[in-house]
């Protein structure tokens, strides 16, 4: 295992708020799991060569052009997580709901030339589709017999003298374990550590405790697309997106440990606790064709341009300890703001679709990102160097590929729809998730009249991540967790102007 890809996931435990913006956050915000209405959630989103659904703005918005007649749609969704984590054989389940507004969106047909050559129609559309949802229950419970949290602390600040903790922004956590009697200096030394577990290098650490990590996610990445696009000719079809994209993220990560026995220290247990929230806007701009070089087959192309994000950060972590003849201590750091900028890399898709009669259609599409081209920048007059957090990402992260097909087959008024989707792997060879992706299935069923339609999709988002809980000289310990996020979407539409 390389040692910068230790260092790289310790960052993303998010165990120090001098480590914020961070390669988590910024392959975070650059990931896209396309989402929208039940029909295009359960076709797997391969929509790039088809348009004529309202999502396909955020996609390819040359699938506005598609449209005939001007039409609505809204899609709430239930939203459920699931974990299972495996920490030194013990394995622990979790989970969560949440309901939502997956999107909502209307076409509106500004013209319409019956002729067959030339522009037939133009079409204007406003689209919003949830891109991410971030919401995540995960805990990690088991017992450690060889190592603790506060080794991690302790040789984090080996070399600084105790007196001068609290000035030193790297040694934030630190200095809230050494403020309540979990950590203090050995014996005759003022800058090197021992712990409670050992009473401060008196004794071997006597562990085999219990250790538990909960961590609780929240927040989404919404997307408003705001789109113009036309028909020529029925076999030529041109679209512009803006994005604006609106970015909510909170995480709160509470760490405990627990001795069975009162330890000569009089350690008994403690609780950690690191809260941070990410808010801010980001605009993007799409552009995109299809094209049908005979009528049963299309082909779409887009391109998206990379994000400007601007956001603004908070932080604040605390502890309290329970240690014997002492009364429970509680110690908290002083918040941090953060403001920043993140921009994250392009996307380019190519699809291709292909229309069996009026019995159904099946359709594919390939999608290139480089996560390593995600880039933070300083906003306003904030002087922070952020060369060496971009050097980390683009040695950490980086081009995926993302392939997504789906079909439909229609039964009269009644639609029967399938997908998969794969997004690829984002980490560089010799990362501990190097071999971490994503597989998405879905399906569903629709009704459609002439003007109102009713679907019903499913979706199941799946992947692997190991995560690092902190590092030390004797161990890393590392829990494996399986996250399954299963999506329930309705859609309901109306075309009008007929």
């Amino acid at each position: 295992m390389k040692k910068t890809a230790l260092i790289i996931l310790i960052l993303a435990a998010a165990l120090n708020a001098g480590l914020a913006q961070n390669v988590d956050d910024a392959l975070r915000y650059s990931q896209i799991f396309y989402n929208g209405t039940a029909r295009f959630n359960s076709m797997g989103g391969a929509f790039t060569a088809l348009g004529g659904d309202i999502s396909s703005l955020n996609q390819n918005p040359a699938g506005i052009g598609v449209f005939r007649s001007s039409e609505i749609s809204l899609s709430p969704q239930l939203f459920n997580f699931r974990s299972r984590t495996n920490f030194n054989s013990s394995i622990t389940d979790d989970y969560l709901y949440n309901f939502n507004l997956g999107q909502a969106g209307i076409v509106l047909n500004l013209f319409n030339n019956q002729s067959t050559s030339g522009l037939i129609t133009l079409n204007f559309g406003y689209s919003y589709t949830m891109t991410n949802n971030f919401e995540e229950s995960i805990e990690i419970d088991g017992v450690s017999d060889k190592s603790s949290l506060l080794d991690f602390w302790a040789e984090k600040i080996d070399g600084i003298v105790d007196s001068t903790l609290s000035d030193n922004l790297n040694a934030a956590d630190a200095y809230l374990g050494w403020y309540t009697w979990l950590l203090d200096p050995l014996s005759g030394t003022y800058d090197t550590y021992g712990t409670a577990w050992t009473n401060y290098g008196k004794y071997d650490a006597d562990y085999g405790k219990n250790m538990t990590r909960i961590i609780t996610n929240s927040g989404y990445t919404g997307e408003h697309a705001i789109s113009l696009g036309g028909n020529f000719s029925n076999n030529f079809f041109l679209g512009a997106t803006l994005g604006i994209t609106r970015l909510e993220y909170e995480s709160k990560l509470e760490h405990s440990e627990k001795s069975d026995s009162v330890l000569a220290s009089g350690f008994r247990d403690f609780n950690y606790s690191y809260y941070y929230r990410n808010w801010g806007t980001g605009y993007s701009l799409k552009v995109g064709f299809i094209y049908k070089p005979i009528d049963p087959l299309r082909i779409g192309f887009s391109f998206q341009s990379p994000t400007l994000f601007r956001i603004s950060e908070y932080l604040n972590d605390n502890i309290v300890s329970h240690v014997d003849g002492r009364e429970i201590t509680t110690q908290e750091n002083d918040a941090s703001w953060f403001k920043y900028s993140l921009t994250t890399p392009f996307r380019t898709t190519l699809g291709v679709a292909y229309q069996l009669n009026k019995i159904g259609v099946i359709s594919a599409e390939y999608e290139f990102v480089d996560y390593g081209m995600a880039k933070f920048a300083v906003v306003g007059d904030d002087e922070f160097d952020y060369t060496e957090k971009n050097q980390t990402i683009k040695n950490s992260l980086k081009s995926a590929s993302n392939i997504r097909v789906g079909a439909e087959a229609r039964l009269n008024r009644l639609y029967f729809r399938a997908g998969y989707g794969y997004y690829g792997r984002a980490y560089k060879t010799g990362d501990i998730n190097d071999n971490s992706f994503y597989n998405s299935y879905s399906g569903g069923v629709g009704f459609r009249e002439q003007n109102i339609y009713v679907d019903f999709g499913f979706t199941r988002i799946s992947n692997t991540k190991n995560y690092i809980l902190y590092s030390t000289e004797i161990e890393t310990p590392v829990s494996n967790n399986n996250l399954n996020r299963n999506i329930f979407t309705v859609s309901f539409g109306y075309k009008f102007g007929i």
